[in-house]
């Protein structure tokens, strides 16, 4: 399991853990009831605390995203995938909306910002 922090994004850590293992359930990448790595191993892997991975697993499981079977590990649940999308979509929506409303006040035009978009979308 491929995971990349970002020491000065502004991001905890923790966070940072939290959404690519979410992301990773949600596109699939991560099967229902796949073992993931150890609280030990993967801050042995990604060089950081213990605690601070073990505070991203424990809200994941809070979140009904994982479950932990005593002794043996962390196991993918399995979650409404739907429902995290449309809750994803919503979060960018609302992100969306407010770069919309800045790029209006600035007097970028919508084909200004729609090629912005293509730009970046590539």
């Amino acid at each position: 399991m491929q995971i990349n922090v970002q020491t000065k994004s502004g991001i905890p850590i923790y966070e940072q853990i939290e959404r690519q293992i979410k992301e990773m359930i949600i596109r699939g990448e991560l099967k229902e009831s796949e073992l993931l790595p150890s609280i030990r191993a993967l801050a042995a892997d990604i060089k950081i605390s213990v605690i601070t991975v073990k505070r991203a697993y424990e809200d994941l499981e809070k979140e009904g995203m994982i479950y932990s079977v005593h002794g043996k590990g962390f196991y993918v649940d399995n979650p409404d995938t739907q429902y995290m999308k449309e809750k994803a979509t919503v979060g960018m929506e609302e992100r969306l909306a407010i770069w919309v409303e800045e790029a209006q006040k600035s007097g970028m035009s919508k084909d200004e910002a729609m090629d912005m978009l293509d730009i970046l979308w590539d």
